[in-house]
């Protein structure tokens, strides 16, 4: 069990710019303790595979920088609940995957049986401007979902996701949502009465700290926590170009199932659905199948392999003139070289924490811009 120290000192090692989620696993397992880490000489953080002499003159400059019991104490002035990846309330199936956040702050009430793998839940996902068919049938599958006993997690957008959050709570069942902000915002503010519905019954989590805006990189990063919570990921609606496709992209990379429902190619808002059709993906025919199927969704751990190819949305013809980006994006795309660059090298050289950086760089994969390689690797196309 995981002592109040320890605790302190996953949040001080949180704080570390630079320090990407691979690195700062490999520091835990490496000393056994976070706390022991903080203290231990740059010649002994060298020692670390991937923990280089940049990277560890950072680590040891930032932490002259943090007081631990200080910064504790004030972040838990605005941010009292949260969990670390090795308390035993912190979402087991998150740990599986290569970028689990290192801090995961929650809101409402919570069911242990959901964090330790026992209660299933099923992620429901799509575009924010959905048809009449597509939120239809959201509706309905998420309320029979939660009459059946499944707990439905999306991300409090507009669109399918609130359709979604709605169906779930109108079925009597707990609905989790995922924000790309801090706890103290409604985003957006046309779901504050939603958010505060699914405070009473369900749950509300997010990797960013109070007074976080919700910032068009984080998005991306909080899919691949629905992903990874989940057993399977439902696509409902999605074009071509779409943060659901991003999600549909983790979920295949963390071996969850996919599923996604079908419509005509000349609803655009349903394109990247029959993208991931012809990837592989299963269809949602009826209600009664897809209860089926689910019932029999094994266990997962981390040798398990994948039953069928990777899915792979598919990717843009990349532009021949300079991209236009926003500055974040910019530094991000700019940080990989002529080279394959490594994760924690982006992470390093951006200064950004891990979810934001692994958001950004899916979403400039799905525009064409780069390419992930084996191994965490990126490189420009």
């Amino acid at each position: 069990m995981v002592t109040d120290t320890e605790k302190i000192y996953w949040l001080c090692w949180s704080k570390i710019k630079g320090l990407g989620a691979v690195s700062l696993k490999k520091i835990y397992e490496h000393f056994g303790s976070l706390e022991k880490a903080w203290t231990v000489s740059s010649q002994e953080l060298i020692e670390i595979d991937g923990i280089g002499k940049r990277l560890c003159n950072i680590i040891q400059l930032e932490k002259q920088k943090i007081d631990p019991e200080k910064v504790f104490l004030k972040h838990l002035e605005k941010n009292p609940n949260f969990w670390n990846p090795h308390e035993k309330e912190y979402p087991q199936l998150l740990l599986e995957i290569p970028s689990y956040p290192s801090i995961l702050y929650y809101q409402g009430t919570v069911n242990l049986s959901e964090n330790q793998g026992i209660t299933p839940l099923i992620g429901i996902v799509g575009t924010r401007k959905p048809t009449e068919h597509g939120r239809r049938w959201t509706y309905n599958i998420a309320k029979t979902l939660a009459e059946n006993g499944f707990v439905v997690v999306s991300g409090l957008a507009e669109g399918i996701d609130t359709v979604a959050h709605r169906g779930c709570l109108d079925g009597g069942g707990r609905t989790i949502a995922v924000l790309g902000n801090g706890l103290d915002r409604v985003y957006p503010t046309s779901n504050r009465q939603l958010m505060t519905e699914i405070l009473k019954k369900g749950l509300i989590i997010t990797e960013y700290e109070y007074g976080s805006q919700p910032e068009r990189g984080n998005f991306p990063a909080r899919n691949r926590i629905v992903a990874g919570m989940c057993r399977a990921v439902l696509v409902m609606e999605a074009p071509e170009k779409s943060g659901a496709l991003i999600t549909a992209r983790y979920a295949n990379e963390f071996n969850r199932d996919i599923y996604t429902l079908p419509d005509t190619p000349d609803n655009p808002q349903a394109r990247g659905c029959l993208r991931l059709i012809h990837n592989g993906a299963e269809v949602i025919i009826t209600e009664e199948e897809l209860l089926s199927s689910l019932g029999v969704i094994p266990k997962l751990d981390q040798q398990q392999l994948s039953l069928f190819p990777m899915v792979s949305p598919s990717i843009p013809e990349k532009t021949k003139e300079e991209p236009s980006l926003s500055s974040t994006f910019r530094l991000v795309y700019d940080s990989i070289e002529v080279n394959p660059t490594a994760f924690d090298v982006i992470i390093n050289k951006t200064q950004l924490n891990g979810g934001e950086v692994s958001g950004i760089l899916l979403q400039l994969e799905l525009d064409g811009l780069i390419k992930q390689l084996p191994g965490m690797m990126y490189q420009k196309n």
